[in-house]
């Protein structure tokens, strides 16, 4: 499915930090990293478990142009607040490698997400019909505001679909893939992406960000420290049957950042730590029932692991931990834009028994921060 290019914080006259972009402000930037997305959305009106309406998908992420399953990369999982899952993390806590893409949906379509990975990597990599076995990662949001989710729309097809369509380039946000029923600071949320550039010595590397963003209070949403969320207080989601809902818990973010640089588990799991610094920024406080998970992993290619290397050594080579600030602040930049640009690439939905979730008005956004000076003329 294609998706029109939605407008960016930037595009606005908001801009974060003070690092360089990579060419496409998106985690593609990291080189050999591809995005794809399956977009499920169909039907109207009062909801029918298993028929909808239907506002939910799955966003797959490459970690680099080949297989991870046989080039597998470091990696490193953090939790800030543990409401969520996230698949494969006892592995990647053991060996410090992911062996696969990583996979966004919903919550109760962990299971065929699971899966349609399994069946997928099966038909591409012959040692799984044979000998090997592969354990997944996939995370997940709540969308069940606006989406028929104990239906389970998101089907081994779909994972396919955004497996099969990722690339490289500019990525699409907003309402696509995973994100299509998400909620964020109580207007509509979705995926968004940004990516900095770190110059260590004479070589350049970047590190990218893509979050599937579903939490937040309204009042704590800050954008470049601007509170945002205490200045645009209405347009709260309305439930079309509120006699028969239950009042909408705190919801979810899944982060996933990657960088070229070479790094080792250990320091990847401090960029995940930073992840969390770049949430704090633009207002998340980790509620009770919120799932804020990162995975972080390099794709740097003299750090990856041949899956079939039988030698008794093999070497790593890491950034230096006392260069590694400039890694971090990326992270921490990347991170808080990437929440804001899916934020502002939402569009208002309307979803089950039409309930609604209205978009960040641009307009007034723009109004606020030139109030507060924050606004790029």
């Amino acid at each position: 499915m294609k998706h029109e290019r939605r407008p960016r914080l930037r595009d606005l006259g908001i801009e974060i930090g003070t690092m360089p972009l990579g060419e496409h402000n998106a985690i593609t930037d990291v080189p050999g990293v591809r995005v794809g997305h399956a977009t499920v959305m169909h039907g109207d009106g009062p909801l029918v478990v298993g028929q909808g309406p239907a506002r939910t998908g799955v966003t797959a992420i490459h970690p680099h142009e080949g297989s991870a399953f046989t080039s597998m990369v470091p990696a490193a999982i953090a939790v800030l607040n543990g409401a969520g899952e996230m698949t494969g993390r006892s592995q990647v806590d053991e060996y410090g490698l992911i062996e696969t893409p990583i996979l966004i949906t919903n919550t109760l379509s962990v299971g065929a997400v699971h899966r349609g990975a399994v069946e997928w990597l099966t038909d591409h990599e012959d040692s799984l019909r044979n000998s090997d076995f592969v354990i997944p990662v996939v995370a997940e949001t709540f969308d069940g505001f606006l989406n028929d989710v104990a239906g389970q729309h998101v089907t081994t097809e779909h994972v396919y679909a955004a497996l099969d369509a990722a690339r490289g380039g500019p990525v699409a946000e907003g309402c696509v893939g995973g994100g299509t029923g998400m909620m964020l600071f109580r207007f509509k949320g979705g995926i968004g992406t940004s990516s900095r550039v770190v110059e260590l010595d004479d070589h350049a590397y970047t590190v990218g960000v893509l979050v599937q963003g579903n939490f937040g209070a309204r009042a704590d949403l800050l954008v470049d420290g601007v509170p945002v969320g205490r200045e645009i207080d209405d347009l709260q989601p309305v439930r079309g049957e509120p006699e028969e809902q239950k009042p909408q818990p705190d919801g979810s973010i899944i982060v996933v950042i990657a960088t070229d640089a070479p790094l080792t588990d250990r320091q990847l799991l401090r960029l995940c730590k930073r992840g969390m610094l770049g949430l704090g920024r633009v207002g998340s406080t980790a509620r009770q029932s919120s799932g804020d998970i990162l995975i972080a992993f390099s794709n740097a290619p003299e750090n990856r692991f041949d899956r079939f290397n039988r030698e008794g050594l093999v070497t790593n080579v890491r950034v230096n931990d006392e260069r590694i600030d400039d890694v971090f602040q990326a992270t921490i930049e990347a991170t808080s834009e990437a929440v804001l640009n899916a934020l502002v690439a939402a569009e208002t939905t309307v979803g089950r028994d039409g309930n609604t979730a209205y978009a960040l008005p641009h307009d007034r956004l723009r109004e606020v921060m030139r109030k507060y000076g924050r606004l790029k003329e």
